[in-house]
């Protein structure tokens, strides 16, 4: 696909979360019945619990990382808390999900208040098993700087959503 026409391009994901990369894993992530595609449009309610995630592959031996962040908190116009960590997941077998993985930083539902956020679920393939320490917060994660840090390269998939609170909740009262 043209880099120009790629919605992980278009929606900004690559340049402000990731580099750019070559697809090489299957990831599919889905919210109860509901699949998440690049750019689609999910609700905090629908988002509320922890999603499925399924991993491709085909090595037993191969492990994965799994991390979710919100590059536009607290708001996409000034998003200074750039990236809210959402989830840290490291371990995940392939062909397998993220239930079999090693959950380091526990899975916070997106709650955004102002604005449309992009919620990104990046993949990285691991050298081997290996420990990964929590970060003492989840505000101004760097997905790059992680990847650098447990020396996973480029993501081997991303996939993301927008989300904005829910119509008709909030705003002033009379």
């Amino acid at each position: 696909m043209p880099r120009d026409r790629d919605p992980l391009v278009v929606g900004r994901v690559v340049g402000d979360i990731v580099d750019p990369f070559t697809r090489s894993i299957a990831l599919r992530v889905s919210y109860t019945s509901r699949e998440v595609n690049n750019g689609c449009e999910l609700k905090p309610s629908q988002v509320a619990i922890q999603p499925r995630v399924d991993i491709g592959g085909e090595d037993l031996r191969t492990f994965f990382t799994l991390v979710m962040v919100d590059p536009d908190a607290p708001s996409p116009s000034d998003p200074n808390l750039r990236e809210y960590l959402h989830w840290l997941v490291t371990d995940i077998p392939a062909t397998t999900g993220a239930s079999f993985g090693q959950e380091v930083v526990c899975y916070e539902s997106p709650r955004p208040s102002m604005g449309i956020h992009r919620f990104a679920f990046v993949l990285f393939r691991q050298l081997g098993r290996q420990t990964v320490y929590a970060p003492g917060w989840r505000q101004n994660f760097n997905t790059r700087d992680f990847a650098e840090l447990y020396n996973l390269g480029l993501p081997v998939a991303v996939v993301y959503f927008n989300c904005q609170r829910e119509s008709g909740s909030g705003g002033r009262r009379r």
